[in-house]
């Protein structure tokens, strides 16, 4: 199950995501779900349109099923979606 303790660690693809922050100011505010991941990019599907957003440097919020928003630093994402799942992370 998705919490807000371990969506770092989770998988993302089929959750909505809004861009907060980005070092490209045009990705700002791109919302949508999320359809791919790779090591550095994150693929949001936006009316019809696929829109890659570099994870380091950027904010996101996710929406988990159960309807909470969570904030995640894009820096925290960077790595190959299969190896990130199987790490252990600091808690906070």
């Amino acid at each position: 199950m998705i919490t807000p303790r371990n969506i770092a660690r989770h998988e993302l693809i089929g959750l909505e995501c809004a861009v907060l922050k980005s070092r490209n100011a045009k990705q700002e505010g791109i919302r949508g779900t999320v359809v791919d991941e790779t090591r550095n990019t994150i693929a949001i599907m936006k009316n019809e349109k696929i829109a890659k957003v570099a994870k380091a440097g950027a904010e996101f919020v996710f929406t988990l099923p159960d309807g909470k928003k969570v904030k995640v630093e894009g820096s925290l994402l960077v790595a190959r979606p299969e190896n990130r799942i199987k790490t252990k992370l600091k808690r906070w």
